[in-house]
């Protein structure tokens, strides 16, 4: 067997981070200058707004069907509208009768304020032209004021301000008359600002969560707090920096809120994983070194050096692969995943950067404290556990001997591990999407009890789930009856005039209504249509993003085709990662539908299982290009250590069960801190980063076990004759411009 050798000469990756540990202090202060101002810009707010200040609301939506039909309805001049909600009292109670009054009649004298106040109409809340106005069961009112814009502008804040002001004094009043009454303020700016808090609250959760664990996690393969602490320094430094790249991008596009905990997560996951990675291999070659007698600081820069020509150039392959997944975001229209697609690939190359510079100036600085046995190894009991688990892994172990049994029937094992797969991605067939940034409002909202009692008790005052939309009444009504026959449909209420444009909304069971529109929509009228409404703006997102899925996924596996080839010269390494994936990410989004769209996971993950209708539209996306990303992490890690035993000239399966054992302890630890990491993110308020968090743990869990310890290697050993085949064609090429280990 060979050795790691620290005389080796090394590569570009190699000398940088052997230069970074050769100059440490440098190194250091040029990433404490770049972090300094980057916490005091992004979260400071240091010359302009805080990176929070500039985020925007979290609804993706795509310029279709839905949005013009929305704008057949609309009024030509924007408008921003506040409403007073109160149920649990009767309309022609004196009190509210006064107080809803006296408040319409302020509101009304404000500047371009009009108001929707159904008990001042003639017959009051009897008059059918106010009926949305009125709780269906007869118990309640609604109050708007809508304060225009003037020639196309947006609408005076000020002027909003003192609508809200005299709204939340109305709202007090009439708590303290009626204290069992449901009495609440709400607008689509409380909403936003509401989910801003929650999404920054949600962050510092994760963080609070997945941070500790993370680090019991590596103390545990390290055994010892300096190396344990190394992996999360950079995590640190790379997520703060990342902040700051974004609070860039903020200026050039709309970056929605929860774009930050997607990307925290994400970040905090790879920089770990990578650090991790740096940090265990440096540790093995700087032992390697020391059993030979080799010892004193130009071995352990030696040693350094070597890590980073083998593992820094392991972090490369991972983190462009992990880029190139996110790559194929930025060709979709929605400039939510575009801005996902744009800030993960800051977050990735911030990563990278850290693991090949940070982490190896601060092992310049540890010494060879790094190496020697931590407080925790002298526990009484845990400490030979701990020195048993160490991060340098022996030759022969529980991986290895694992993977001989596998090589004994590698067909059955490749089998049944497909099967096992499928099964779990089964739920699949049932997947409906919806759209959680509009349904599913959290309860930690201050806008929850708003927006559950004005869909509960004044539907048609909600934003509608269907509504037709056509030019004239006459042609409106031959359309409803149509599409009153359908499944699913409920009923088609009358049809009411809208600026320039007749409407009639459609009632279905939310979980039936992106269903619904697809019906409508595969049987047009003859005429000048369109559907719209939530359902129809999700369908409408949903076909948006199939458009723009071939392109992304032709991407996606070109660009990791060539990337895999380069490392291994084989085309069928690359064909088989990218099955393997497949197969892994339709198992976890199968668990996803199961725990979220039939309720599962509800009580463990505290969401309300009635309010959510399906995947969300976005998380399925984003954990089919994170999830591939992360899946390849863990194949990148295992290729590296298989392709160096095969280089020096190890039989197949012999290499296959010797990398899988050197790797093996860095994936689980890496694998288990990741799913620590979106674990944590999932314990969040806002549903769709429960969804996220939840989809991506599974992706992990089931990739680093079942499909990396059990299916690949069963059937890289099952293929061993065609695993590292090419044509000569591409062997020639490879010869040429393929990266080599040395």
């Amino acid at each position: 067997m060979t050795q790691p050798s620290t005389a080796r000469r090394v590569g570009p990756i190699g000398r940088l981070g052997a230069s970074a540990a050769r100059h440490p202090w440098i190194t250091l202060g040029v990433w404490l200058t770049v972090v300094a101002a980057a916490v005091a810009t992004a979260l400071g707010g240091l010359g302009g707004q805080r990176l929070f200040d500039r985020l925007g609301g979290s609804v993706p939506s795509v310029n279709g069907e839905s949005s013009i039909g929305a704008d057949k309805l609309g009024s030509g001049s924007a408008g921003t509208s506040v409403t007073l909600l109160v149920h649990g009292v009767e309309p022609s109670d004196a009190e509210l009768v006064a107080r809803t009054t006296e408040l319409a009649t302020d509101l009304a004298a404000l500047p371009k304020t009009t108001v929707a106040d159904p008990l001042a109409v003639p017959g009051g809340v009897e008059n059918p032209q106010v009926g949305a106005l009125v709780a269906k069961d007869g118990d309640g009112i609604l109050i708007t004021a809508t304060v225009q814009g003037a020639n196309g502008h947006a609408a005076s804040q000020s002027t909003v301000d003192r609508v809200q002001t005299q709204m939340d004094a109305a709202r007090d009043d009439l708590r303290s008359a009626h204290p069992h009454a449901t009495v609440e303020v709400g607008s689509t700016r409380l909403l936003t600002d509401s989910l801003q808090s929650i999404s920054e609250n949600d962050l510092r959760r994760g963080e609070t969560v997945a941070l500790p664990i993370a680090l019991l996690v590596m103390l545990v393969v390290f055994g010892g707090f300096i190396a344990a602490g190394l992996p999360l320094i950079g995590a640190g430094a790379s997520i703060v920096t990342s902040l700051g790249v974004l609070l860039g991008f903020t200026y050039l596009t709309d970056i929605a809120n929860t774009v930050i905990n997607v990307i925290t997560a994400v970040g905090l996951g790879l920089s770990i994983d990578y650090g991790l990675l740096v940090v265990s291999r440096f540790r093995e070659e700087y032992r390697a070194a020391a059993e030979r007698g080799q010892e004193g600081r130009a071995v352990r820069l030696a040693a350094v050096g070597a890590a980073l020509d083998r593992a820094g150039r392991t972090v490369l392959f991972s983190g462009t692969t992990f880029a190139i997944a996110c790559l194929g975001l930025l060709v979709f229209e929605p400039s939510f995943v575009r801005a996902v697609g744009i800030a993960a690939i800051a977050v990735t190359v911030v990563g990278i950067l850290s693991a090949l510079t940070l982490i190896p100036a601060i092992i310049g600085l540890s010494g060879d404290r790094l190496l020697r046995p931590g407080a925790l190894t002298r526990l009484p009991w845990l400490g030979k556990y701990i020195v048993r688990f160490g991060d340098v892994a022996p030759e022969e172990g529980v991986f290895s001997r694992l993977t001989r049994r596998v090589q004994r029937h590698p067909a059955w094992v490749t089998l049944g591990c497909v099967v096992v797969l499928l099964l779990l991605a089964s739920p699949i067939a049932s997947l409906t999407l919806a759209n959680t940034s509009i349904d599913a409002v959290p309860r930690a909202s201050s806008q929850y009890t708003f927006e559950t009692t004005l869909t509960d008790e004044f539907p048609d005052a909600a934003p509608a789930r269907i509504q037709l939309v056509t030019t004239s009444r006459a042609r409106l009504v031959d359309w409803s009856e149509h599409v009153r026959k359908l499944d699913h449909v409920e009923s088609v209420q009358d049809p009411q005039q809208s600026a320039h444009a007749w409407s009639a909304r459609v009632n279905v069971d939310p979980r039936d209504g992106v269903g619904v529109v697809g019906e409508i929509r595969s049987d047009p009228p003859a005429f000048a249509h369109w559907v719209t409404g939530v359902d129809a703006s999700t369908v409408d997102l949903a076909d948006s993003l199939a458009r723009g899925a071939p392109l992304a996924i032709l991407i996606v596996a070109i660009g990791t085709i060539v990337l895999l080839f380069l490392m291994t010269g084989s085309i069928v390494v690359p064909l088989k990662a990218l099955v393997a994936s497949a197969l892994s990410l339709g198992a976890s989004l199968g668990l996803l539908v199961w725990g979220f769209q039939d309720g599962a996971f509800a009580g463990v993950l505290g969401f309300d299982a009635d309010r959510v209708y399906g995947v969300d539209v976005i998380v399925l996306l984003l954990a089919l290009a994170f999830g591939f990303g992360l899946a390849m992490d863990y194949e990148m890690f295992i290729l590296s250590r298989i392709k160096e035993r095969v280089d020096a000239g190890t039989p197949g399966r012999e290499a296959i069960a010797l990398g899988l054992q050197r790797s093996g302890r860095i994936i689980t630890s890496a694998a288990l801190i990741i799913i620590v990491v979106f674990a944590g993110f999932a314990t969040g308020d806002l549903v769709l980063i429960k969804q996220l968090g939840v989809a991506l743990a599974f992706a992990v869990l089931i990739d680093a076990t079942l499909v990396r310890c059990l299916l690949v290697p069963a059937f890289m050993t099952w293929q061993e004759r065609i695993m590292w085949w090419a044509p000569r064609w591409a062997k020639r090429l490879h010869a040429k411009i393929g990266i080599a280990e040395d």
